[in-house]
């Protein structure tokens, strides 16, 4: 069972709005609200101070608007083909990272009678979607950024789309200090100019992302992003902890456990028998596995908590279910196994789980999938 906690939440929110000083702030609530439930996050981060709410699928942007929520919202992947009208006709704001999604976004507002809103999307230097903003080649003055900007002025004096920002992604805002996070900035700063000079009124410029909100104010503009952290998760743990920077986990992943017994030493346990007992001990089957989100490269390493104690388990994670030696600890079948939470009471993290693990805190939490039950605790679900 996952729980999560709403208060964490819109409390995480405002620690955020606090850190981006004069900014507004977005809350990502992509990936289910990274795993946490896409419209109960959402409610939480608004009540918390959000002014607007981002996704990544169109989906997750019409989900929201069905579930009553009116607050802006951004989703930035589009792909060709896809039908953009209902978007347009539930106010959903639109990134276009090429003239073809405006294009698309043109004929539905003509067709219902509504102006597409839109935010450009410019690649600074992720190299992943967004349009190129590549200095301009000698005798070659264009670029793909120039050329969406050029195309979007027309449609928009064409009254088929409203520009209402521009926006882009870092690559390594995780490291402050790294000679990109400067970069970037300057990139981006360039492509605003240009988008300004070509007569839009930019209401919203945005960059920073998780990372970018807590370790470097100077990307602020006039909006943040932040994603991770909304969930009270460092995005820099190498940097500070979640409880360094204020924030606190909003999810809480326990099980119960299905099967003990005894065994003698010598006992090799769960496939491959890359475990084996060095004594006589109590193994434990919890029913959880990788089908539910418990990572498979987590085998014999992921962090448990069971009666207050730190163990691992042993041998490898399955589909359903993964094992723990326990020794001679007295544990029942229905007792609460705790994988991982805030850490309060000295359980896992979700970062000892990424650090067993070799991934990041992102994904330990958004790929537990649906089941994996959600209990949404505080505030209005």
């Amino acid at each position: 069972m996952a729980t999560v906690d709403l208060d964490a939440i819109a409390d995480n929110v405002r620690v955020l709005r606090q850190r981006a000083g004069t900014a507004a702030l977005m809350a990502v609530v992509k990936a289910d609200g990274y795993g946490h439930g896409l419209v109960a996050s959402a409610r939480a981060a608004l009540r918390g101070g959000a002014a607007a709410l981002g996704v990544a699928q169109p989906t997750e942007a019409l989900a929201l608007r069905a579930a009553g929520i009116q607050a802006p919202v951004l989703t930035w992947l589009v792909a060709p083909g896809a039908d953009v009208r209902p978007l347009v006709e539930a106010g959903v704001e639109v990134a276009a990272s090429a003239p073809w999604v405006l294009d698309a976004l043109a004929a539905a507002a003509r067709a219902t009678g509504t102006p597409a809103t839109v935010q450009l999307k410019v690649d600074t230097g992720l190299a992943r979607n967004g349009a190129f903003a590549r200095p301009a080649r000698d005798g070659d003055p264009r670029t793909d950024w120039s050329d969406l900007v050029e195309h979007a002025a027309r449609l928009q004096a064409g009254g088929a789309v409203r520009v209402r920002g521009v926006f882009t992604h870092f690559a390594y805002a995780d490291a402050p200090d790294h000679p990109t996070v400067r970069a970037q900035q300057e990139a981006f700063a360039d492509a605003v100019a240009l988008a300004e000079r070509a007569g839009l009124d930019l209401e919203l410029r945005h960059m920073s992302n998780s990372a970018a909100t807590l370790t470097t104010p100077s990307a602020a503009w006039d909006m943040v992003r932040p994603g991770l952290a909304v969930y009270g998760l460092s995005p820099v743990p190498h940097l500070a902890t979640a409880a360094e920077l204020g924030l606190r986990p909003a999810m809480r992943v326990t099980a119960r456990v299905a099967v003990t017994k005894r065994v003698p030493a010598g006992q090799g346990v769960s496939y491959g028998h890359t475990y084996v007992t060095s004594r006589e001990s109590t193994l434990l089957d919890i029913p959880l596995g990788y089908a539910d989100g418990v990572p498979r490269h987590a085998s014999g390493t992921g962090p448990v908590q069971v009666h207050g104690r730190r163990f691992s388990v042993s041998g490898r994670v399955c589909m359903d279910q993964f094992v723990v030696d326990v020794g001679d600890l007295p544990v029942a079948a229905g007792d609460e196994v705790v994988l991982f939470g805030a850490g309060d009471a000295g359980e896992p993290t979700a970062q000892d789980w990424a650090d067993a693990a070799g991934t990041i805190s992102y994904e330990i939490v958004t790929r537990f999938g649906p089941r994996v039950p959600r209990v949404h605790v505080g505030g209005a679900t």
